[in-house]
């Protein structure tokens, strides 16, 4: 089993140099985990792809796991800072519109690297650090989201608090498991059948 320790980053770089070379490792797994897979996506060939020695990229990181669980740490944080920047802007006046807007963000951050996205997924260590950070974004969100239905008064849900946990994860789970899948999918026909989904679920229509 993997221990906490060798999920650490050994070395946090304090000059420009270091930095640029703790981030061409980086890029250079991202491309390495996403063209091989995890198992053939060794710390080797992440330092031929990277353009360092093997005994600098171990300055920097104990063993692959570490790097990978960095790759999803800042996968995070950048969609955070996306879906930040979304809520801090003028919403739509429907729920369905608002759904519309985070569901298209969900969607767009997670295009890049669809093979990488798998891996993320069926790989990454159980670092506990990993898990206090998706645990402190998702409440977060719900929290931010189950506000948000008390301004729409077409939102008719019998826990705001309950409904809000059932978005999130609903659409956090949806989008990994279609644009990680192995099957092409219309990603404009799947973004209105979520968002219709979702729309069904906290306005339901009058009878």
């Amino acid at each position: 089993m993997t221990g906490r320790r060798a999920l650490d980053p050994r070395k946090q770089p304090k000059q420009v140099r270091g930095e640029l070379t703790r981030q061409r490792i980086l890029a250079a797994a991202a491309q390495v985990f996403a063209e091989h897979g995890y198992a053939a996506g060794t710390t080797n060939r992440i330092a031929e792809r990277a353009r360092v020695s093997i005994g600098s990229l171990y300055q920097y990181y104990p063993n692959k796991d570490a790097i990978l669980v960095e790759l999803v740490s800042r996968h995070l944080d950048t969609g955070e800072a996306e879906l930040r920047r979304h809520q801090a802007g003028e919403l739509p006046d429907t729920i369905e519109g608002v759904l519309r807007v985070f569901v298209h963000v969900a969607v767009q951050n997670h295009l890049d690297a669809p093979q990488l996205l798998r891996v993320m997924i069926e790989e990454t260590p159980n670092s506990p650090e990993l898990v206090r950070k998706i645990g402190e974004y998702e409440r977060e969100r719900v929290a931010y989201v189950s506000a948000l239905f008390e301004r729409y008064p077409e939102v008719r849900v019998g826990n705001p608090q309950v409904a809000a946990r059932i978005v999130v994860n609903t659409v956090e789970l949806v989008v990994h498991k279609v644009i990680a899948g192995h099957e092409p999918v219309d990603l404009g026909q799947f973004e209105e059948e979520l968002v219709a989904m979702l729309t069904r679920y906290l306005a339901p229509p009058a009878d």
